[in-house]
């Protein structure tokens, strides 16, 4: 054999023993430990934190590097370097985008760091990790509050060089209010935002409704939907199955209203979008769609965002062109409307669970619970251990001269040790703490802080046992953290939450079909307590079945070439074109007044105006005023009262010749309208004021003005009171009146004197437990519905209204109890 086949032969082999193993297998196995990982370790968040653990890593990074609050900002390149040395071994990109997601206003409700820098925008990625800074913020302490009390497990990291939590305290309940997404192998996640202030009562529903367990009825009324950083419209057409199971999807539309951009036209503005879509991504969706002729009607589209005004997406229709049905087809084919996919699955105990609304509010309070057990552990044990000293330290006072002696005598600290312990029956601790404790600590008043420290040692440890032993005080003071972080992060509502019925789509055919028609043909405008306008025939709508509260308040005849006008509770007159409303019609009620008007946020319509076709051209020019009642004589005029106790009556004509959003009556800082009603000369009208006053007088003692006047004293107010209702007295008139104590009293408004403007009336009824009238109403009785209150939620209204079957009782007498809160009232439903 050659040196070349002898060396070839006496190679060692690489290993002992070869197996044969099928690649099906090994691809198998290796792929199920691959899967286990992605899922347990990188993208399903823990249903106790709700973090993942990259999010987890982070903070924790950042308090270990004292990036707090009140520190200054750090670079993030240093946050993430030192992240995923110490505690994230993958890559740097994973890292930088979950720390500046955590820090995008707009992707989170409560934000966990605070941002230094371009952390990007919905179109545009943050600037790279070099150029930005970041530290914690308050929240994000709340959530790492509380780790170095034992609160939760430990564990090594990657390296084994130190020890990272396993779970943070989380004093928030960042998983229902923050949401999260995630893609895993075979699974994912993606949860909802909540508002902070309903996701503490739902924690609180499910912690003290035990048994039997909460409804999904009675959950939907304390959390009834999403809230999105972005706001916008939630379509509820699905989110009780979803808040039930943890699957289920509904519709994020974005908030648009109708207005005139131009002095011709009329346009679309988009205030609010679906959330994690940006405006860029509305835009050239909906330039390519007006590119390719697949959108018509749209003549621009501007970007008009700024700081100042936030976003505002403008489409300007073409002239001729029903608006309704231009926004119908942008939600249809653009970004303006998106699906959301609710899949609430999570890490429980390591495993993957899809869980609804109340299990994960559960799984928090579990907890938190058990942070609470641990923490008290821990601090009862700190302060058993310290009051083991301070209690040696006193020993050692009283017998100050023999310790001195001893430790002079002693040949050394062991043996003065040992001599303490013997003589003075002391611990091992307590005498090296003797030994160690400064001479300054002997003087008298040394001896008042041990014992004064003593004392309040022994009460908190009293405490601490308390709460160890009580399962109902540990719950409290669950609860009570959490309204402390209501109080600290809660906000109000930004997303609003509408019924597939309360839509009002107009299709681009049915626009066709609708627009201004070629006759005038008379019909008739009703305004509903539900918020919703519609256009019916003079005899009436069709039966329907109905799923809403659609109790009418006001009802006018005009026709369908011409103008309805409404008042608001902010004194403005608005108008809307009668062709633009929606039909009363099968399950459409009409159109949202909102949209109809043009309404501003906590906006209401009180009362409708229209006149005939015949007569809008007599309407007093924008610049014109008419102030005297020689004008006004047998003309209708229209009485507006003010919460201040202002009046002012003007004329219809005066009032449609009102440029459209101006003031028809001028009010002070604060004030706002609670009522507005027809009534001429020889009218008595009544006002109701909060602390139970009725004054009743002749609308002939108020003055006719014009659209700019700010009235005249109507009703003398006590200190603190304000008008909550007024009305004309009309053939069997009465005065109802509901308290904040949920009592009603019906009153005759014939045993209310007459008496002159600008007085204080006399009493309507007495209080017992009351406070103050929140609502009152002067009509007929006949024929009347009251809109109550849901009986687990009284500030909800209830579906089904009730007749009016209060019993007509003498004035100043005591209200009795009504089963209900009273919201509303109407002469009845379409």
């Amino acid at each position: 054999m050659s040196d070349q086949g002898e060396l070839f032969a006496e190679a060692p082999t690489f290993a002992a023993r070869v197996l044969d193993t099928p690649v099906a297998d090994e691809m198998s196995e290796s792929f199920l430990a691959y899967s286990l990982s992605v899922i347990t370790a990188r993208a399903i968040p823990d249903v106790r934190d709700g973090l993942k653990p990259v999010q987890r890593r982070i903070l924790y990074a950042m308090d270990d590097m004292g990036l707090r609050p009140d520190r200054p900002h750090r670079k993030c390149a240093g946050v993430v370097g030192d992240t995923m040395g110490k505690y994230h071994p993958h890559g740097d990109g994973a890292i930088y985008d979950a720390l500046t997601r955590m820090g995008q206003d707009f992707s989170r409700v409560v934000t966990l760091i605070d941002p230094h820098g371009n952390f990007g925008s919905l179109d545009d990625p943050p600037a790279a990790y070099r150029y930005t800074e970041c530290r914690l913020t308050p929240a994000a302490q709340d959530m790492l509050a509380e780790l170095d009390e034992n609160t939760v497990e430990f564990r090594p990291t990657f390296d084994g060089q130190r020890d990272e939590p396993v779970v943070l305290p989380g004093r928030l309940p960042n998983l229902l209010v923050n949401g999260t997404s995630g893609i895993a192998v075979g699974m994912a996640t993606n949860m909802a935002s909540h508002n902070l202030r309903e996701v503490a009562d739902l924690i609180e529903l499910v912690m003290t409704q035990r048994r039997p367990k909460p409804t999904i009825e009675q959950i939907m009324a304390v959390i009834p939907g999403p809230d999105f950083p972005s706001g916008g419209i939630v379509v509820d057409d699905g989110l009780a199955e979803a808040y039930a199971t943890g699957r289920g999807t509904f519709r994020i539309r974005a908030t648009a209203e109708i207005t005139r951009v131009t002095k011709n036209r009329q346009g679309i503005v988009v205030t609010e979008l679906p959330y994690n879509v940006g405006p860029e991504r509305v835009l050239t969706r909906a330039q390519d769609l007006i590119r390719d002729g697949k959108i018509a009607g749209i003549a621009d589209v501007k970007n008009l965002s700024d700081r100042s005004s936030g976003l505002r997406l403008v489409f300007e229709c073409k002239a001729g062109v029903n608006p309704k049905a231009v926004l119908t087809e942008l939600y249809r084919q653009t970004p303006l409307e998106e699906s959301f996919g609710i899949n609430n699955v999570v890490l429980v105990n390591g495993v993957p669970t899809t869980m609804g609304v109340a299990q994960l509010a559960q799984h928090y309070i579990d907890h938190r619970l058990e942070v609470i057990v641990r923490r008290t552990e821990h601090r009862l044990a700190r302060a058993q251990a310290k009051l083991h000293l301070l209690e040696g330290r006193l020993i050692a006072l009283d017998a100050i001269d023999l310790v001195v002696s001893i430790i002079r005598s002693s040949q050394d600290t062991p043996e003065a040790r040992d001599r303490l312990m013997a003589e003075l029956s002391l611990s091992e601790i307590q005498a090296s703490d003797i030994l160690e404790m400064p001479l300054r600590r002997l003087t008298a008043l040394a001896r008042l802080e041990l014992e004064t420290e003593i004392a309040e040692l022994r009460e908190a440890i009293a405490d601490f046992e308390v709460i160890l032993n009580s399962d109902q005080r540990r719950r409290t003071l669950v609860l009570k953290e959490l309204r402390e972080m209501v109080d600290a992060y809660g906000r109000d509502r930004r997303t609003r939450i509408v019924s597939p019925d309360a839509l009002s789509d107009v299709t681009a055919t049915e626009a066709a079909v609708g627009d201004e028609p070629a006759t005038d043909e008379p019909c008739v405008v009703a305004l509903s307590s539900s918020g919703v306008i519609g256009v019916e025939p003079p005899g009436g709508p069709k039966a329907a079945t109905f799923g809403r509260h659609d109790v009418l308040i006001d009802r006018v005849a005009s026709s369908t070439r011409s103008t309805v006008w409404g008042i608001t509770t902010q004194g403005r007159a608005v108008s809307a074109t009668v062709a633009e409303l929606d039909a009363v019609a099968g399950r459409s009620r009409g159109t949202a007044v909102g949209d109809a008007f043009g309404l501003e946020r906590g906006e209401e319509v009180l009362r409708l105006v229209a006149l005939p076709s015949a007569l809008e051209g007599t309407a007093a020019p924008h610049g014109s005023e008419t102030n005297s009642g020689e004008e006004a004589a047998g003309t209708p005029t229209l009485l507006m009262v003010s919460a201040q106790g202002q009046a002012k009556r003007i004329t219809h004509v005066e009032l449609v010749g009102t440029r459209p959003g101006q003031p028809a009556m001028k009010l002070k800082d604060g004030d706002s309208l609670v009522a507005a009603f027809e009534a001429s000369d020889g009218t008595d009208v009544i006002m109701v004021s909060s602390d139970a006053q009725a004054l009743r007088t002749s609308a002939g003692n108020i003055s006719v003005q014009g659209r700019t006047a700010g009235g005249v004293a109507g009703m003398k107010l006590a200190k603190g009171a304000t008008v909550v209702g007024a009305g004309p007295v009309g053939p069997h008139a009465v005065v109802l009146s509901v308290t904040d104590g949920q009592t009603a009293k019906a009153t005759d408004a014939a045993e209310i004197p007459v008496k002159g403007r600008a007085t204080g009336g006399v009493r309507l009824t007495r209080f017992r437990d009351e406070k103050r009238l929140d609502w009152a109403w002067v009509g007929p009785e006949d024929g009347r519905l009251v809109v109550v209150g849901q009986e687990d939620n009284p500030a909800r209204p209830d579906p089904s209204p009730e007749p009016l079957t209060l019993e007509v009782t003498g004035r100043d007498l005591i209200s009795p109890p009504t089963t209900r809160r009273w919201l509303g009232i109407g002469t009845g439903r379409w």
